[in-house]
């Protein structure tokens, strides 16, 4: 088969032929892939900037297509059927948290940016009807991070004020999707006028460009104090977000593309009663529930611009530049 596989860390991408995964265990399913969708963890791995590095890889946790062989205890009604693929392994017994042998799709094993791949039956789920395959191929890692940080973590309630702190990447979109849609009050925040007035057309109230001076007290003055405030990026303006934060806020992030947080004040978090909640990914429940969700409300992903798997590096380029407003897609 052909696929995108990392060689090496030097070396980088290369678009070659690459074996085809051969079914090993009875619960397991090979599909064809019609598409993919990258995510910040594939470029973290790219960079050699993430655990448990393994060469050669194909990446690519996010991928929809059609099931063309299963093993012997899986049920011949998956055969031929379009699927959706849950990029979760072994989260374990607690939901509230994922267990030590937990791994995503894409590292170790290899993942979907490739023409075909192999995965175990309870990771299968049938393509929504409405989406497409290109579509559908964005939701599983940004879909249930979001999901689980505004719904498992900080309980987003209808009719509750929420920041979305730098709008345009494929999660935070999604973040922005699910509160509008459970009936929250959305601002949100990026460097871009551009993607500001884009989430605005899909729900957002408000939002502010966080690279002028003093945005958190601009944004406070505007539009008050936030119940809930969801972020990816840490470091020291993470500070700036306990200043907006409602008494009895709650802030979960899922991310820190900006490093350390050194700056806090603790008097702040105490008096104000404030939670601060980390989330990744999300158990297999919350995996249903999220699909239930944008199947009740015909959530659609945003997708941003679709490369063929050929030349996938140059959708790497584009996400590795935060050029993006939602999912950059490969199409297999």
């Amino acid at each position: 088969m052909q696929a995108l596989v990392l060689t090496s860390h030097e070396a980088g991408l290369s678009y070659q032929t690459h074996p085809t995964p051969t079914l090993s265990h009875p619960e397991d399913v090979l599909i064809r892939l019609e598409a993919a969708a990258l995510n910040h963890r594939d470029v973290w791995i790219r960079k050699g900037q993430y655990a448990g590095l393994k060469y050669p890889i194909v990446l690519g946790s996010d991928g929809t297509g059609v099931v063309t062989k299963i093993g012997g205890a899986v049920s011949k009604a998956w055969l031929g059927k379009s699927v959706l693929i849950n990029p979760n392994t072994n989260w374990g017994e607690n939901p509230a948290v994922q267990a030590k042998n937990y791994t995503i799709l894409g590292l170790p094993n290899d993942g979907t940016f490739a023409e075909y791949v192999l995965v175990r039956a309870d990771r299968l789920h049938l393509r929504p009807s409405f989406l497409s395959a290109e579509v559908a191929a964005a939701l599983p890692l940004a879909g249930l991070t979001a999901f689980r940080a505004l719904f498992g973590r900080s309980k987003l309630q209808k009719s509750e004020k929420i920041l979305i702190n730098g709008i345009g990447g494929g999660v935070a979109l999604m973040a922005l999707q699910f509160a509008v849609a459970a009936g929250a009050k959305v601002y949100v925040s990026s460097s871009s006028e551009e993607k500001i007035a884009q989430a605005i057309e899909l729900g957002a109230i408000g939002g502010i460009n966080y690279r002028t001076e003093n945005w958190h007290k601009t944004l406070l003055k505007t539009h008050g104090e936030m119940n809930v405030i969801v972020d990816s990026a840490g470091g020291n303006g993470f500070a700036f977000l306990v200043d907006i934060a409602a008494s009895g806020g709650r802030i979960v992030f899922y991310g820190g593309g900006e490093g350390a947080i050194n700056n806090l004040n603790p008097q702040k978090i105490f008096w104000k009663q404030l939670a601060i909640f980390g989330s990744t990914m999300g158990n297999d429940a919350e995996f249903e529930a999220m699909l239930r969700f944008v199947e009740i409300h015909q959530l659609q992903p945003i997708i941003d611009s679709v490369f063929s798997l050929e030349n996938g590096k140059n959708a790497f380029d584009k996400l590795e530049h935060a050029a993006q407003f939602g999912k950059i897609i490969l199409k297999i």
